[in-house]
């Protein structure tokens, strides 16, 4: 019995994902950001001042990940840290002028990628995606340990 990858949800969804992170870098890259970074900016733009930990429980990657990626947000002059006022372990992060500034023209960029992909497409037909998609991650959710 051969495999077929066109009736696998698994393979298609990771072809989808791909899609749209890279409709989405090429319009971020000219903006000053990644794919990768932008739920966190979507995070911090709802509220600054969060911590590592808080970005963790918010965005679903891997500490590791968040850890690489908020460096390189530093670096790139888009989120700055501040010692924590309670836990001196802890820093809250903050965006600069720079990332703020952002916001519209990356939210944007966004919709413009989810338009790209929706090409074609129904708004009903757009609709019942979004919720098959999201009833999805749901169950894939309660497959984790």
């Amino acid at each position: 019995m051969a495999f077929d990858r066109s009736d696998s949800a698994t393979y298609l969804t990771a072809q989808l994902a791909r899609g749209f992170s890279r409709a989405l870098q090429s319009r971020a890259a000219k903006l000053g950001f990644s794919a990768g970074q932008f739920p966190i900016l979507i995070e911090l733009w709802n509220e600054e001042g969060l911590t590592q930990r808080q970005l963790l429980d918010r965005v679903d990657v891997e500490q590791a990940t968040m850890a690489n990626t908020l460096a390189r947000m530093e670096r790139d002059g888009l989120i700055e840290r501040r010692p924590h006022p309670q836990d001196r372990r802890a820093q809250l992060i903050f965006l600069t002028d720079k990332a703020r500034e952002l916001k519209n023209e990356a939210l944007q960029a966004a919709t413009e990628a989810d338009e790209a992909l929706f090409e074609g497409f129904r708004r009903f037909e757009k609709e019942l995606m979004l919720e098959y998609i999201r009833r999805a991650i749901d169950n894939a959710r309660k497959l984790e340990p």
